[in-house]
């Protein structure tokens, strides 16, 4: 089923009935729709005022239902072709403990070990979730993402599709990482998916994201929304590598409310996409809470890679760590935008900022624009940003040894941004190697 281009109330009606939803679901839809009629585009970042979202189609099923695949070999031969050429299952067989694997709009494939199912994990869409259960759902959906926030979570909230749903019990801890693909597939398709996570008191888990998309004359749009919720002495891992191709317009809300001594962890890797606005967000509200994020950003001509982090510190000893690297190449465009913001109340508070770009020929360009306040006296924030050209020595000394003058620039971007390669498990450092060689 492919929806016909355009966005109207008749598109947010044919949603709700197609997933057969509550009424809550519907008004939230509405309600968010008529909302984003109204809130216009960021006055800052990249230019998004010639978006015609006329110009997009809103849901795209490549299969017969709405319920996804337990079993691959149900999957279309089609798909299974696409998600070979990417070694999803390969991934799945070796490293995963669960996988959920989205087309376009739609679920088309999902796993969870028996073991974390014994366990009451919950590891599915949010279509699935809402409909077995839907008070947890409610509980927590639109709440740390509130569809007013900004025109694009207000899109999202209209009209998502598919996503992921993750709850994770108290005391808990999962031992392999879970793993979300997500694959535009269709020209001028959207993709709306909705991811929703919350761990109880004390659990642990790390979640892997991918997003692919082939190269098409007309621009896709993803815009998507991440909420995750961590309770008290709960820890969490959310991984992306994003790669998406050039022609994809990626405008992204991800936010996590992080309770006393709860641990959020950001490592977002950004390789592609013609405009990427994306800041991972940490919003410390419980004593001792910490929040990290570890990031890259490549941009080459035609990309402007507008990229960051937001920690907001709201109770006291709460820590923060933002890690950027952004890297720049034959004309594009690599920007750090943050903000750290500790508050009154969050007392003896500390954060430590460092962003620096790399800048690998004279037409590229870069830019950091933080925002920091602080509103207290106890608490301490360090900032330090630096932006360089590609090392001559390094390049010297490379090619002293024989090695030619790509293979040299790439070992360079790759010492570049270890600290941030370092962090991903050995499967996906591999492919992240292998992209990066397509970039420089």
């Amino acid at each position: 089923m492919i929806f016909p281009k355009g966005l109207n109330t008749k598109i947010i009606h044919q949603l709700c009935k197609i997933k057969n939803e509550p009424a809550w679901m519907k008004k939230i839809r509405k309600d968010s729709y008529n909302f984003f009629k109204t809130k216009k585009n960021p006055s800052w970042g990249p230019d998004l005022t010639k978006i015609n979202f006329n110009d997009y189609i809103y849901y795209v099923n490549p299969l017969d239902s709405q319920e996804y695949k337990q079993k691959w070999s149900e999957v279309p031969k089609k798909i299974k072709d696409t998600f070979k050429k990417l070694n999803i299952i390969e991934a799945e067989a070796k490293y995963l403990s669960g996988v959920n694997n989205q087309y376009d709009s739609q679920t088309i494939y999902h796993k969870l070990e028996q073991e974390l199912e014994s366990k009451n994990v919950i590891f599915t869409n949010i279509e699935t979730a809402i409909k077995k259960h839907p008070d947890l759902v409610k509980k927590y959906f639109n709440k740390v993402v509130d569809y007013k926030d900004n025109k694009y979570a207000a899109l999202n909230t209209a009209v998502w599709s598919g996503g992921t749903f993750l709850y994770v019990p108290k005391n808990t801890k999962l031992d392999r990482p879970l793993q979300s693909y997500f694959r535009i597939n269709t020209k001028s398709a959207g993709q709306f998916e909705r991811t929703l996570i919350i761990l109880e008191e004390n659990a642990q888990a790390h979640y892997i994201e991918g997003c692919t998309a082939p190269i098409y004359d007309k621009n896709n749009l993803h815009a998507a929304v991440v909420e995750i919720y961590l309770h008290k002495n709960a820890k969490f891992r959310y991984t992306t590598i994003q790669n998406w191709s050039e022609n994809v317009l990626n405008l992204v809300t991800k936010r996590a409310l992080v309770k006393e001594n709860a641990i959020m962890e950001w490592v977002d890797g950004n390789l592609g996409s013609n405009i990427n606005m994306k800041y991972p967000a940490c919003i410390l509200s419980g004593e001792n809470a910490i929040g990290k994020c570890i990031s890259i950003a490549i941009a080459k001509k035609g990309m402007i890679q507008d990229t960051g982090a937001k920690m907001i510190h709201l109770a006291p000893k709460t820590r923060s760590q933002i890690i950027s690297k952004s890297i720049a190449t034959g004309g594009g465009i690599s920007n750090f935008r943050g903000l750290v913001k500790i508050t009154k109340n969050a007392k003896n508070s500390y954060s430590e900022v460092s962003c620096d770009t790399l800048l690998l020929d004279k037409i590229s360009q870069s830019d950091t624009i933080p925002t920091e306040i602080i509103s207290n006296n106890s608490s301490i924030l360090k900032h330090e940003a630096k932006i360089t050209n590609i090392d001559k020595e390094k390049m010297f000394y490379l090619n002293s040894r024989k090695i030619d003058e790509k293979t040299a620039k790439q070992l360079v971007v790759l010492g570049f941004i270890k600290i941030f390669s370092d962090e991903l498990p050995m499967e996906y450092a591999v492919e992240l190697n292998r992209l990066l060689k397509m970039y420089i």
